[in-house]
């Protein structure tokens, strides 16, 4: 169920083949940018941090589309189950 409140439902690693600076930061809802370059093999970058709910998430995934960039990965790193917790 969703959160009234403004806590992020986890924290997510997206991994996309390509090149994007720390200045797309803003433009991801400031998720972390980091770009990995490994000899020979393509690219990538790595975007990280906390996503408010399941459409922001795809939102994100969106904008990674428009940019023409194929996603490698998608990985909830830490789930948000403080609601969980409340209605002990």
């Amino acid at each position: 169920m969703g959160s009234s409140d403004n806590q992020p439902q986890g924290i997510y690693e997206i991994r996309v083949r390509g090149v994007l600076d720390r200045d797309w930061q803003s433009w991801f809802d400031g998720l972390a940018v980091t770009l990995t370059s490994a000899g020979e093999q393509p690219s990538t970058t790595t975007l990280t941090g906390p996503v408010a709910d399941q459409a922001a998430l795809r939102g994100i995934l969106c904008r990674l589309w428009d940019l023409n960039l194929t996603l490698v990965s998608v990985r909830l790193i830490e789930a948000d189950d403080r609601e969980e917790h409340e209605h002990d």
